[in-house]
């Protein structure tokens, strides 16, 4: 049944059509309306403004509004419908076949009962309509009891298994969803190809008792006879070697049969980046070989090679302003043997001392520069473990305030690195142990560099856990992603640091309605240093003359402590915002020693971020879709950096909320986030002496400005 409602009218169109005017107003109007993408309701047709599911309270309305075929016409950046688009026509006896759809969709689901009553129709004006949709979902038909039959041959253990995976999958008491009916069976046969019986069949089967409204499953299994892996085979490999292919497929012939070994092997030849697809399936005749072996089948795809990448770009900020290049060449066959070896180089100059909150022609050039290797050696010791060597040489200018004071030092750091170490993946765990060392040599942009500075250098190993249980990396909508960092310098492994350093990190995404996602992250990291940080820690600002001693106090924390602040952790912050701040002689004005503390008052604040031993961070962020590649979301960070040993301030929130916009790019999606501070929610009764009010955007305003590629978390 269909209801026709007429309201006052009202207009609605975001594209003006050429009416009756004066034909050069009309030429200009046309043509306007061509070159912005406008689109017109068809003659005589109305089109759908928007289509409302009443009643749906059990089953998401979208869910049941994905189903039909009256949609809503859809909108230029959300906002603009008929530009770029074109609009959807209403037909009523569309409508009239929806509301069937809907019934048949509520059955699937469980709700036999289930009635779509009426499709409204509500007049916006002589070409707009909105579509409502009223449905009476009544009471589901519940699961009773599920039994797994024909497992009498089965070992038992391996049969409850299988007993349990078919109660997974089905829920008692749990309303009866077609869906997940289907699913159970593929569960159940799962189980059993998983353990070696490759042939396994099962059938399912429902009794519903529709005046009781509940439901018997039984699944009924044929496991056949276990099975062992025969024969691998491999093709499409053209030019490329075959022993590291074998060696990652790690399938040994007379080993019990397993699907799960075959989706791991898929997964390994894929992880070499080198093939375009990969299809390792297993080799299953009818009727089964009487030897009850079963050959494996590999299939490859090979991709390009070599890659080179050239690109550039412009950082623009609240610390500085730079424009760089950047360069790469990847070989992922170097040397034969399927290894790798990339090189990516990024050149580029700050223009100083220009950035967003000092608007001024910069007056020096500061040249940077990243230079990164890398070579993968795959099947190191056993299948499918990596070794690899990372070296690196990077020089960058320290800029960290926001406002600087006239006549500021700048100083760099030429820094070189090396990692070496091995990583493994499996199913979704990953881990990574190396052994790192840094090089840093301090130098002077602008002004002199002090004479208590001197190199660093820094030893440890580290071990970088993840476990990734998302359904998408680039746009997840529901899963946990947990990553857990552990370092430790010094001691046996030499360097100038001595201390322990651990940051777990654990992110949630949960889906709140279609195209609406809840993101939430929270991160703890705790430093235990063992031969410094005392100047930090203390605060012993009674002395400010230079020493090497309290030089390399700080230059020791500014370069192992932990840092709050910036487009991936609290986005009303700049870069290393968030933490503490103190006088650090070596990047201060050059003054005297003796009136630094005065002159350090006088409208403006010298002290520098210094890194610290505590940190704590937590976000949530509500992602919605918005029309096609753009999306947008609102969100809220918290964070805070303390100066001591585990010491977890939680009245130090340092809160600040806003609101971004995102589009999908095929590197990723282009991130612009303003963060704005909360009055009276940064520490609660007053900054305390080791924390520095931060720089106000341009009129005064408590916000921060990021952009960026990829999700904040």
């Amino acid at each position: 049944m269909t209801a026709l409602s007429r309201p006052e009218p009202q207009r609605h169109r975001a594209c003006v059509p050429p009416v009756a005017r004066p034909s050069s107003v009309a030429g200009v109007a046309a043509l306007v309306a061509v070159l912005a993408g406008c689109n017109r309701v068809p003659p005589g047709r109305t089109a759908v403004d928007d289509v409302t599911v009443r009643g749906a309270h059990q089953v998401d309305a979208d869910d049941v509004a994905d189903r039909i075929a009256t949609t809503k016409s859809p909108r230029f950046l959300g906002l603009f419908p008929g530009v770029v688009y074109e609009y959807s026509v209403f037909d009523r006896n569309v409508l009239q076949r929806d509301l069937a759809r809907v019934e048949a969709f509520y059955r699937s689901k469980g709700y036999y009962g289930a009635r779509a009553r009426a499709g409204r129709v509500h007049v916006v004006d002589d070409q707009h309509v909105r579509v409502e949709i009223v449905v009476e979902e009544g009471e589901p038909i519940q699961i009773r009891g599920v039994r797994v039959d024909g497992l009498g041959d089965v070992p038992k253990d391996i049969a409850l298994f299988v007993e349990g995976a078919a109660r997974a999958a089905l829920v008692e008491g749990k309303p009866f969803d077609e869906e997940a009916f289907d699913k159970a069976a593929g569960a159940v046969r799962r189980a059993l190809t998983d353990r070696g019986y490759a042939y396994a069949k099962v059938t399912n089967d429902a009794a519903v008792d529709l005046v009781r409204r509940e439901a018997d499953v039984v699944l009924t299994v044929s496991p056949g006879e276990p099975c062992v892996f025969g024969p691998v085979t491999i093709e499409g490999l053209g030019d490329l070697p075959e022993k590291p292919v074998r060696r990652a497929l790690d399938i040994e012939p007379n080993t019990p049969f397993s699907e799960a070994a075959l989706d791991n092997a898929q997964q390994a030849v894929l992880d070499f980046g080198v093939f375009a697809s990969v299809d390792v399936a297993a080799d299953l005749p009818e009727p089964p070989r009487a030897d009850r072996v079963v050959p494996v089948k590999v299939k490859l795809e090979p991709s390009r090679l070599r890659t080179v990448r050239l690109g550039g770009g412009v950082e623009f900020d609240a610390l500085k302003t730079d424009v760089h290049g950047v360069f790469g060449w990847e070989h992922r066959n170097f040397l034969g043997g399927l290894r790798t070896f990339s090189v990516n180089l990024k050149p580029g100059v700050v223009l100083y001392p220009l950035r967003v909150t000092n608007l001024e022609l910069p007056n020096r050039l500061l040249p940077e520069e990243r230079l990164r290797l890398e070579f993968r050696q795959p099947g190191f010791v056993e299948a499918r473990t990596n070794a690899f060597i990372r070296p690196e040489f990077n020089v960058q200018a320290l800029l960290l305030d926001p406002n600087p004071p006239p006549n500021a030092k700048v100083i760099g750091y030429a820094e070189a690195r090396n990692g070496i170490g091995v990583d493994r993946s499996y199913w979704r765990l990953f881990g990574a142990l190396s052994h790192n060392l840094q090089v840093a040599y301090p130098f002077a942009y602008v002004g002199e560099r002090d004479p208590t500075l001197g190199t660093l250098v820094i030893s440890y190993p580290e071990l970088v856990t993840t476990l990734d249980l998302r359904d998408d990396r680039v746009h997840p909508r529901k899963g946990l992603y947990l990553l857990n960092t552990l370092q430790v310098a010094g001691g046996p492994f030499g360097g100038q640091a001595d201390d322990v350093k651990v940051q777990p990190d654990l992110r949630a995404y949960l889906p709140i309605r279609r195209g609406v996602v809840l993101a939430m992250r929270g991160s703890v990291g705790l430093l235990f240093a063992r031969n410094y940080g005392g100047v930090v820690r203390t605060r012993d600002t009674s002395v400010f003359e230079p020493s090497e001693a309290r030089t390399r106090d700080y230059q020791l924390t500014f370069f192992r402590g932990f840092f709050s602040g910036g487009p991936t952790s609290n986005r009303g912050y700049p870069l290393r915002g968030v933490g503490p701040h103190d006088i650090v002689p070596f990047i201060s004005p050059a003054i005297e020693v003796q009136r630094l503390g005065v002159s350090c008052g006088e409208g403006f604040d010298c002290r520098s971020p210094t890194g610290g031993f505590t940190l704590w961070e937590a976000s949530a962020e509500v992602r919605f879709e918005v029309t096609g590649p753009l999306s947008a979301a609102t969100f809220c960070d918290a964070s805070d950096v303390s100066p001591r040993t585990a010491n977890i301030r939680l009245t130090h929130l340092h809160l600040s909320c806003g609101a971004g916009a995102r589009y999908d790019t095929p590197v990723g999606p282009v991130r612009l986030d303003v963060g704005y501070r909360i009055p009276g929610m940064q520490v609660i009764g007053g900054l305390t002496s080791d924390e520095r009010a931060p720089q106000t955007f341009p009129l005064g305003i408590p916000i921060a400005v990021s952009l960026g590629i990829g999700e904040a978390y």
